[in-house]
């Protein structure tokens, strides 16, 4: 091989390259996007118990809720046992998924506008989004955080007019199990009483 046909052989796999890497990029706006959508479609179900078995699965396919749970319980998720970690888990889904029935229940006429996107490092970013079409309400500002933990981008927290979703409830579990004595089961117990209602 002459000496250009090998310069211009690499420079054809460094582009191919650099497209393959560009198309396999992960899109972190992605899940927003997908929530959003789905949302639309939930405020269309004939029932609150249809809604929340969609938003159910909006949280599996566009949420990491395993990972929410573990930043909002903290140094205590290592201190549950492998049963409590379940039925918390078990819990939380179930009591998220009302929770985000009503949160999201907002954007069913909406139009969400993706402003701006910034990584943070380590499969990591911030999308932040507007929300406009709330009938008289002024436009309103979500931030979304997302983080990529090997399964593609998922949404790990939303901030609502600067307010984290994340950080509530880590106060609200916190406060449950300091009042316990340090214990996580009643937090577990409270949160399976308020699932099961």
């Amino acid at each position: 091989m002459t000496k250009t046909f090998c310069v211009a052989l690499t420079a054809v796999a460094v582009s191919c390259f650099s497209a393959v890497a560009a198309f396999a990029a992960p899109d972190p706006s992605q899940p927003v996007i997908a929530v959003s959508a789905a949302v639309k479609q939930v405020a269309r179900g004939a029932s609150a118990a249809s809604q929340e078995a969609a938003i159910r699965q909006v949280l599996h396919d566009d949420f990491d809720l395993a990972y929410s749970a573990r930043q909002a319980l903290g140094a205590h998720w290592d201190a549950a046992t492998p049963e409590q970690r379940v039925r918390f888990l078990a819990a939380i889904e179930t009591s998220e998924a009302r929770a985000y029935r009503e949160r999201l229940g907002m954007l069913s006429g909406a139009t969400v506008a993706i402003e701006k996107i910034t990584p943070r490092g380590a499969g990591a970013w911030t999308v932040e989004s507007n929300v406009d079409a709330l009938g008289d309400l002024p436009p309103l500002h979500l931030s979304w955080e997302i983080h990529d933990g090997g399964q593609g981008p998922r949404i790990v927290d939303v901030k609502v007019a600067g307010v984290s979703l994340f950080m509530t409830r880590r106060s609200e579990f916190n406060a449950v199990i300091q009042k316990s004595g340090g214990s996580i089961e009643p937090l577990v117990a409270q949160l399976e009483s308020r699932a099961s209602r």
